[in-house]
């Protein structure tokens, strides 16, 4: 398969690590499940403690704290839901308002149907929970407050979020605090002891893994309620045949990822900066959002006044440069971005913005064609947007 010109949409999956694939690829051809107890069985079941011991290692867990899923989706549903019902009468839902979907959606779905009370803590205009905003929630009534989960770092701007201090002041009432570090592992330190966190999501194709695995590291004496009923897997909290395969790719991935942190964190950052002068040189009235400091080494997130980012998004892919958009799209019409608007920015700049992520495989070739092509893009979707 072709590399794409420039592939600058790591944040939404990352091409697999070499070491990954090989992991992967090696248990593929053999039989076994890990729940059997013949010869198998145990084999396919050594594969899984091992790779649980490797996730743990690299990420200041216990072996038994590490829950595996199908993915961030479900770890984060899983942690979300489960810990509401866990905590019943407990009925409040603390969440940062610039939550992934994947944590918005489970807490919005609870308060439909569920009686949940949900509030979303408000952001500064970098995209960051103050402490003093979770203090201040969880003082209306804090008994009554079931679960509060703060992403570790934003999927769309990049802003890395004071997790150990929310941690911290969620722990004070004896609230369980769950973070999605989906975007954190391999570019930040990630420690779940250091952070005190009670659960922690991560996923395989954000660092390098396969697609259709993921963890939820789980404090021990923590019992949420299941999400997956069945054969009891995953210390009775999350039910289902483990796909061994995967696991080793992911167990592969997080090592590799973790070993090599300290070293891609400044490589990328110093490629990142590189983007950002690069492109406020090409586009002048350029925004750049998110922390221009405190943010995801690989991260670099921009609104494009007069320009729709959907219509930029497709002009570059055209031209070889793959990136993504912050706005969702419903039934073909292109929202604006929940956590720009969250930030204070107008729908207008919520819907005119890009996001550009580095991974592994980015190198300096890769911001060169962005910006060899982003100007006449940026000037035919402007046009278009006056037609």
């Amino acid at each position: 398969m072709t590399r794409p010109s420039a592939y600058l949409d790591h944040a939404a999956t990352t091409p697999m690590l070499p070491e990954a694939i090989e992991a992967m690829t090696e248990q593929l051809g053999r039989v076994g499940n890990a729940s059997s107890l013949h010869a198998a069985g145990r084999q396919t079941r050594r594969i899984v403690e091992e790779s649980r011991e490797t996730i743990a290692e690299a990420l200041g867990a216990r072996p038994s704290e590490v829950v595996f899923t199908s993915g961030g989706t479900e770890a984060d549903n899983l942690a979300i839901k489960g810990l509401y019902w866990s905590r019943r009468p407990a009925d409040r839902i603390l969440l940062s308002s610039v939550e992934h979907h994947a944590a918005l959606d489970p807490a919005q779905w609870l308060e439909r149907s569920q009686g949940a009370r949900v509030t979303l803590l408000p952001v500064d205009e970098a995209g960051r929970v103050h402490p003093s905003a979770l203090r201040a929630a969880i003082a209306d009534d804090p008994s009554g407050v079931a679960v509060v989960s703060v992403m570790w770092a934003n999927n769309e701007v990049g802003t890395v979020q004071p997790v150990r201090e929310l941690a911290a002041l969620a722990h004070e009432h004896g609230i369980p605090f769950h973070t999605d570090a989906v975007q954190a592992i391999g570019q930040l330190p990630v420690s779940f002891a250091d952070s005190t966190a009670d659960a922690l999501t991560l996923t395989g194709h954000k660092i390098g893994g396969p697609m259709g695995v993921g963890v939820l590291l789980l404090a021990r004496g923590l019992t949420p309620v299941s999400v997956l009923h069945g054969g009891g897997q995953e210390r009775d909290v999350r039910s289902g045949t483990l796909d061994a395969p995967a696991i080793a790719g992911l167990a592969a991935a997080v090592r590799v990822a973790v070993r090599g942190q300290e070293h891609e964190h400044a490589r990328l950052t110093a490629l990142r900066d590189t983007l950002i002068d690069r492109v406020r040189q090409a586009v002048p009235d350029v925004v750049l959002n998110g922390d221009p400091v405190d943010r995801l080494p690989g991260n670099a997130h921009f609104s494009f006044p007069g320009c729709e980012g959907d219509a930029l998004l497709m002009l570059l892919d055209a031209k070889g440069v793959e990136c993504s958009t912050g706005s969702a799209c419903s039934a073909g019409v292109a929202q604006p971005s929940h956590v720009l608007l969250a930030m204070g920015a107008d729908a207008a700049a919520a819907r005119g913005s890009l996001r550009f992520s580095l991974g592994h495989t980015s190198t300096l070739e890769d911001v060169d064609r962005l910006v060899d092509v982003l100007p006449a893009a940026v000037e035919r979707a402007r046009r278009a947007g006056l037609s």
